[in-house]
């Protein structure tokens, strides 16, 4: 009995399989190749001489209902309903009839839906919720993505740069994007430690569990007795809001000191050494919405420098081992801070991060 049989499909979702256009269904683990043709289209060949051409278009990541029904809408009549979301949250049309390509470029040209993100080129970036439902961000998601893609938004449907560039945010330290191994990474950081509502901690939470909600044992109980409420030690707190997560009594979220930091260097990809861990860059810019403009800024000197040093086929982390982190300081014009300095005590046991084995 296949999988597909097996499976129970009123606990969970449907096999993927029901979702597949036909043609890649019939030439399922039989793709020969794919090429770019341009930038945001790409051209997927199967053993059986079989194609299918993929349109890669920009997406917002939060969808308005509205936006949703137009991409159904273009999906049903180019497509025959099939399209895909990308794990970077670029949305593609799957064409399997070439007669529908231009008609379906024509299209999106006049809808104002711009197409690219492939090859070497900026995909859309990859960020968490913000704002507009977590509760820890030190920073928005979406309106930081918007003020710096806006910004960036040449290199999208383009192939101006050296390699593909994977620029993502997380809008907290408990990091739900991918800022641990993207090119560039904007990452909202919290500087203060979080303002008890002795009030209210009796009321919402519950003392122990917050108490060990805490990875660095900052939290204690009142000392007290006649308060039934916890106080913060700052020298050990690290900001990380895990303590908000369980008490909604000890909010995190400071708007004048809270701000962003930039990572770089990190890639998931092994095609030239193996994956990296992205860096700390620039350890704190001011939290300014709407347009975030000292964080775009700051992202557009390394992008551009990135664009003018690196060789062909390099990544952001590659062009910096190659020119040593000195000179990427000095070209992308970063203050040297104590912030830089990693004075992890276990950092030995993070020296060796390849998923590469050795014999």
């Amino acid at each position: 009995m296949s999988e597909e049989a097996e499976r129970i499909t009123d606990i969970g979702p449907p096999h993927y399989s029901k979702f597949l256009p036909p043609v890649v269904k019939d030439n399922y683990g039989k793709w020969k190749y794919h090429e770019i043709l341009e930038p945001g289209i790409l051209r997927h060949v199967a053993e059986s001489g079989d194609e299918i051409f993929s349109i890669r278009v920009a997406s917002p990541r939060i969808l308005t209902t509205l936006q949703a029904r137009d991409l159904a809408e273009i999906s049903d009549k180019y497509c025959e309903g099939f399209m895909r979301f990308t794990s970077r949250h670029n949305f593609e049309f799957l064409v399997s009839d070439k007669s529908k390509l231009e008609p379906l470029k024509a299209e999106l040209a006049q809808r104002g839906i711009p197409k690219g993100g492939t090859g070497h080129s900026i995909t859309n970036i990859v960020h968490t919720q913000g704002w507009i439902h977590c509760h820890t961000p030190a920073i928005d998601a979406s309106g930081v993505v918007k003020a710096v893609m806006d910004d960036l938004f040449e290199y999208f449907g383009s192939h101006q740069l050296p390699a593909q560039l994977r620029i993502s945010l997380a809008c907290c330290l408990n990091m739900c994007g991918a800022v641990h191994c993207s090119d560039i990474a904007i990452l909202g950081v919290h500087r203060t430690p979080p303002h008890i509502a002795h009030d209210k901690l009796r009321h919402l939470c519950e003392i122990p569990t917050t108490i060990a909600s805490c990875p660095t044992g900052a939290i204690r109980p009142h000392p007290d007795k006649s308060i039934k409420s916890v106080v913060v030690n700052e020298e050990r707190c690290m900001y990380c809001g895990n303590c908000y997560t369980m008490c909604p009594a000890m909010p995190l979220f400071d708007a004048e000191k809270g701000g962003v930091a930039l990572l770089v260097g990190g890639k998931v990809s092994n095609a030239v050494n193996p994956p990296m861990f992205s860096r700390l860059a620039v350890p704190y810019i001011p939290n300014n919405p709407p347009r975030w403009p000292e964080t775009v800024q700051a992202i557009r000197k390394i992008v551009i420098k990135y664009a003018e040093g690196a060789n062909k086929w390099e990544r952001v982390g590659e062009w910096i081992q190659r020119i040593g982190w000195e000179k990427f300081f000095e070209v992308c014009d970063i203050p040297f801070t104590f912030q830089h300095i990693d004075d992890y005590r276990w950092a030995y046991d993070t020296y060796r991060t390849s998923m590469h084995f050795k014999f």
